[in-house]
């Protein structure tokens, strides 16, 4: 008995087979192998061909059959996670009508702004949990008064995710969650959010039908069942956004768990038992995979974009040429807590919306040519991205968050010794390692939407613990030091 899970990122797609009584993965893959393209017309601009997506999900869905030899009828079901806050748009034959605008597409940020003035800060805030911003119905807006022959035509917008159930399965939904990440959900009234509806003019035929994150949403139709080898019937019995599913696949469901990801960017994701938001809009709030009317699971978003990718630009310019991030990594150790003084604040990819949005570009402080090293600027970058991190918890803490453990994929950043010990040792959580990715998630998220697993706790019992980082209380001081002389250059 085995589960399938595709996850549609914005580079690939990857599809994982999950063997259900013992939970391990019996293969996976992605396509392409290179980066999938994304298409830029002007600048800000980030487009992909839906289409696109079904080719690789195809491709990798082939090679997991073919890497595994299971039989299609042991697929028991199937789960999808995707890129968020895109925008897909078809027409009454489920047809596409222009490409997808991705979550990194920029055009929107005057229409969500302007509606956030508009509707009212409180209002937004309050009922959206979110800024208006740059999501989906931002988005669509600008489809509205840009590209008026194709809004014409819309029959149903959906998000990424949406678009695969409905290739899989020829029916078109969508979830609390995905309508939450697109800023169409009224979490005070529990629906729609008809301020959003109203001051955009969107008509309300266009949202799909509403299902559960878990449960059966749909079965393979017989003519996909034929073109991906797979079982007609097979029910697709779970969907998320990226960021929930990651949470999902480290078995973060309850208030005050949370996961986090440090690879370009850096993600802090938290479970929040109470509707709740940050005055100032600098983190994201949206439905969790198991928030329901009776049970409030907010997914508390902390995105910083200035992390990994300075760890990367330290490599190509500042070391000295073959060494790897490993090599870097002992490099980094040789310096102290605090790197003998040396700041580097990391916010040089955009725009921060830690910083309210403000765009301050990289800067190093405190740099003495007589007593600064290559191991000094390697330590002070990781130190710098992490105390980004613990800023950004600290205004997930003053929204009611408690964050004593903190869960990661053992990949990225979190491979460096150094960065997971400083973590642990500024915010004094426990970090517990895993071997996870968001395709192996959906999978086992599908085995409870199916019913194979009671509950979250047996879908995950058999998740992998690769290791435990606990505070040093030894190192804790030096470190806060260094962390207030951070926040001083902010």
């Amino acid at each position: 008995m085995y589960l399938l899970g595709f996850d549609v990122g914005s580079s690939s797609v990857k599809a994982c087979l999950v063997e259900a009584e013992s939970g391990k993965i019996v293969a996976q893959d992605f396509f392409p192998k290179v980066e999938m393209q994304i298409i830029a017309e002007k600048p800000g601009w980030a487009e992909q061909n839906p289409e696109s997506w079904w080719a690789n999900l195809k491709l990798a869905n082939e090679s997991v059959l073919k890497q595994s030899g299971v039989a299609a009828e042991e697929i028991k079901a199937i789960g999808i996670s995707w890129q968020m806050h895109g925008l897909v748009l078809v027409d009454k034959n489920k047809q596409v009508l222009r490409p997808s605008i991705i979550w990194c597409d920029s055009r929107a940020v005057p229409y969500g702004e302007k509606a956030f003035q508009t509707i009212g800060k409180e209002s937004c805030l309050s009922r959206l949990l979110n800024s208006p911003g740059n999501f989906t119905a931002a988005k669509l807006a600008w489809v509205k008064e840009n590209e008026p022959q194709v809004y014409a035509q819309i029959d149903k917008l959906m998000l990424p995710g949406d678009y695969i159930a409905m290739k899989l399965t020829d029916t078109i939904s969508v979830t609390v969650e995905g309508l939450s990440e697109g800023i169409f959900w009224d979490f005070k009234e529990n629906k729609l959010s008809d301020a959003v509806l109203d001051y955009f003019g969107f008509d309300r035929s266009f949202i799909p039908e509403i299902t559960p994150t878990f449960g059966v949403q749909g079965l393979v139709t017989a003519a996909v069942a034929k073109e991906l080898g797979l079982k007609e019937g097979t029910p697709v019995c779970y969907r998320a956004g990226d960021q929930p599913n990651n949470a999902l696949s480290l078995n973060v469901f309850n208030p005050g768990e949370v996961a986090s990801t440090a690879g370009t960017s850096g993600v802090v994701y938290g479970v929040l038992g109470q509707v709740n938001y940050d005055p100032l809009s600098r983190v994201n709030t949206f439905a969790h995979v198991n928030h329901t009317k009776e049970q409030t699971r907010l997914g508390v978003l902390l995105c910083i974009n200035g992390t990994g990718i300075l760890n990367s630009w330290i490599k190509k310019n500042f070391v000295s040429q073959g060494l790897s991030y490993n090599d870097m990594n002992v490099l980094a150790s040789q310096s102290p807590v605090g790197s003998k003084g040396l700041t580097i604040i990391p916010f040089g990819n955009g725009a921060e919306r830690i910083l309210e949005n403000r765009e301050t570009g990289c800067s190093i402080h405190g740099i003495n040519f007589n007593i600064h090293s290559q191991s000094d600027i390697i330590r002070a970058s990781q130190e710098g991205i992490v105390f980004s991190f613990q800023y950004g918890m600290e205004i997930m803490q003053g929204m009611g968050m408690d964050i004593s453990l903190i869960r990661a994929g053992n990949a990225n950043m979190f491979l460096s010794p150094l960065f997971r010990q400083t973590l642990a040792n500024i915010s004094g959580a426990t970090i517990e390692l895993f071997d996870t990715d968001g395709a192996a998630g959906a999978a086992k998220g599908a085995g409870i939407g199916v019913g194979i697993y009671k509950n979250n706790k047996e879908a995950f019992a058999s998740l992998e613990k690769l290791g435990v980082i606990e505070p040093e209380t030894a190192n804790q001081c030096h470190c806060s030091e260094a962390y207030q002389r951070w926040k001083s250059y902010l």
